[in-house]
This record gives C-alpha cells, sequence and structure tokens, in this order.
C-alpha cells in the first residue's frame, strides 16, 4: 500500500528552524522524483522544493525559499527531508509531500497527508 506520511511540523518564532521529514512506503522511492509543495489559506498550492531521482538527486526551488530552505532525500531510510531555515511568516503553510515517476503507459504520482508548520510572534 502506497504511503506517505509527513512529519516535524508545528509553531516556531520567525528566524526559527524545522526539519519536515516525510515517510514513504510501498512504491520504488529511489525510481521516483520527490517534491516538497506547500498551501497557505487562500492561496494556490506552490513547489517549494524538488529532488530527482537520479543518482545526480538534483534539486531546485522556489524562489522565495533559495538559501533558506533545503531538500534532500535517504533512498535506504525511504525519506525525504525538508530543512527550513531563517522562516519568515509567509512560510507559514500546510506542506506536502510529492512522489512523481514517469512511465510510457502512466505516470505515478502520489501525496502525503500534509504537515502544519506556522510562523509567528
Amino acid at each position: 500500500q502506497v504511503q506517505l506520511v509527513e512529519s516535524g511540523g508545528g509553531w516556531v518564532q520567525p528566524g526559527g528552524s524545522l526539519r519536515l521529514s516525510c515517510a514513504a512506503s510501498g512504491f520504488p522511492f529511489s525510481n521516483y522524483a520527490l517534491n516538497w509543495y506547500r498551501q497557505a489559506p487562500g492561496k494556490e498550492r506552490e513547489l517549494v522544493a524538488g529532488i530527482t531521482s537520479g543518482v545526480s538527486s538534483r534539486a531546485n526551488y522556489a524562489d522565495s525559499v533559495k538559501g533558506r530552505f533545503t531538500i534532500s532525500r535517504d533512498n535506504v531510510k525511504n525519506t525525504v527531508y525538508l530543512q527550513m531555515n531563517s522562516l519568515k511568516p509567509e512560510d507559514t503553510a500546510v506542506y506536502y509531500c510529492n512522489a512523481v515517476a514517469r512511465a510510457l503507459v502512466r505516470n505515478y504520482d502520489y501525496w502525503g497527508q500534509g504537515t502544519q508548520v506556522t510562523v509567528s510572534s
């Protein structure tokens, strides 16, 4: 059974840090690109960071988080992380883990349930 479970969210003051984790099971994790999305109240869901499935594990980031957030993956633990530093109130959102793979006949696209991140003073 495919499962993506986020954890690590919570409340922090501006300037603080959090590390989000997403534990995956039920699919070949190492073959999937991994993404973190977030959605704030009244706003569209946006891509925060992504990391490729290849040996290079290339990462990309939204301009709004570049230099503050780091995405990483552990293919042994089947877990993807999002290290968030220098957090700002505008980072407040529900953060979602996403796993994607492209195949010949279909694409595979899985989502976690989300974890709340609140940045306020």
